[in-house]
């Protein structure tokens, strides 16, 4: 049977253990939250078109960062308290006079919090090379205080509902954070200041979100590894350039791409 990685049978590698420097999943957790109206923060030239237009509607989302902060659980050893602030960009499609639509941004901030268990430690952990400062005790991303170490895996959220109104909602989704509060790196990616103004309309969206957290630890395993071999397989070089009619009459007509059955039937 041939080796499809294409790995030499001529060559005899010589395994060993050795020890790798890694992390380990302590704990771990999926979920899937719904915040409802969550009021935009608006630019000023969105603000603009909102309050003349007549209707809105989102037409993309996307997450720019995430805050991530962990703190020990009192009185129950091991657990952490994982509080994540996720800034998310919606583009609205804003209908304004002679039925123009007008692309404008918003962000809208939202809160998660979730208790993981991440182990006990104690160790102070330095890394080289972060920082090249002479006062090391002002450095502190070069060492770690024995906190676990936070991931979070999500996907850009799921518009479900946009509303725009002249008055706050009672029962919005807020962050309780002002405009001057928001990352630079959040705010750079807009196109325009974010508008100060208290006035005019607002507007709510509700956002779903589907998000993997998990808590690591660095560790040390031993594996069973062998010496690189040179592979078999030779590269395959581009091809020099040709005719793009004589490339093109290579190429197969795509029957079944012209087939009106459905194409789990497509047998044309």
């Amino acid at each position: 049977m041939p080796d499809i990685r294409g790995a030499s049978h001529d060559c005899a590698p010589r395994r060993e253990n050795v020890c790798i420097d890694s992390y380990r999943i302590l704990d771990s957790c999926k979920d899937k939250d719904c915040f409802e109206d969550t009021k935009l923060m608006l630019t000023d030239y969105a603000q603009e078109v909102i309050d003349k237009c007549s209707s809105v509607r989102v037409a993309a989302t996307e997450i720019l960062w995430s805050d991530i902060s962990v703190s020990p659980v009192r009185f129950n050893k091991g657990f952490y308290q994982i509080s994540i602030r996720f800034y998310t960009k919606v583009l609205l499609e804003a209908c304004v006079a002679l039925g123009k639509v007008q692309e404008v941004e918003g962000i809208a901030v939202n809160d998660k919090c979730v208790v993981l268990y991440g182990g006990e430690g104690s160790v102070k952990s330095f890394k080289s090379g972060a920082v090249d400062d002479f006062c090391m005790c002002r450095n502190d991303e070069m060492k770690s205080e024995g906190k676990p170490t936070v991931v979070v895996d999500v996907v850009d959220p799921i518009a479900l509902s946009v509303k725009v109104t002249e008055q706050k909602l009672v029962n919005a989704c807020c962050c309780c954070c002002c405009c001057d509060e928001l990352p630079s790196k959040v705010v750079n990616c807009l196109n325009g200041s974010l508008s100060s103004e208290n006035g005019g309309k607002n507007v709510y969206v509700s956002l779903g979100f589907f998000s993997v957290i998990r808590m690591e630890r660095p560790t040390q395993l031993i594996l069973s590894a062998s010496e690189y071999c040179v592979p078999d397989k030779v590269c395959s070089k581009c091809a020099a350039e040709e005719d793009p009619c004589a490339v093109f009459a290579k190429m197969s007509f795509p029957v079944n791409e012209f087939c009106a059955c459905p194409v789990s039937e497509k047998k044309c």
